[in-house]
C-alpha cells in the first residue's frame, strides 16, 4: 500500500492497482515484447507458477509526495531502444498522472532482454 500525504489528507493506493495500470500501459507500447520479473520475490513466484502476474516487472515507490516507477522489460530485437524507452516513459507518466492525480517524479526503464 502506497501512502501519500498532501494538504487534503492521506491517500492510500494499493500496489496492485499501480501494477495493473502501468503494466497495461507498458504492454501497449510499440516494441515491448514483454515484462521481466524484477527482484527475488517476483522471480521465485514466476518460477513456481506458470500463471502471468500483472505486477511482473513493475515497482512503484512514493518519494517526497510523488511517485518513482521502476520497469523491467524485454524489447523486440532490431528496434531503436531509446525510442521505445521514451515512448514508455511518456505513456506511463501520462496514464498514471491522469488516473491518480499524483505526480510521477521519475520512470526508470531497465531493458533486461531482447527477443
Amino acid at each position: 500500500m502506497l501512502k501519500l500525504e498532501n494538504h487534503l489528507g492521506v491517500i492510500e493506493i494499493s500496489e496492485e492497482y499501480f501494477a495493473n495500470l502501468i503494466g497495461h500501459a507498458v504492454s501497449e507500447c510499440f516494441g515491448v515484447a514483454g515484462m521481466v520479473s524484477s527482484g527475488a520475490v517476483q522471480g521465485l513466484r514466476s518460477a513456481l507458477s506458470k500463471e502471468e502476474f500483472t505486477d511482473k516487472g513493475v515497482s512503484v515507490k512514493a518519494v517526497n509526495g510523488s511517485l518513482v516507477v521502476d520497469l523491467h522489460i524485454a524489447v523486440t530485437y532490431g528496434l531503436n531502444i531509446a525510442t521505445i524507452v521514451r515512448s514508455i516513459v511518456g505513456k506511463v507518466r501520462y496514464v498514471t498522472e491522469k488516473a491518480t492525480g499524483l505526480q510521477v517524479a521519475k520512470v526508470n526503464v531497465f531493458v533486461d532482454e531482447m527477443i
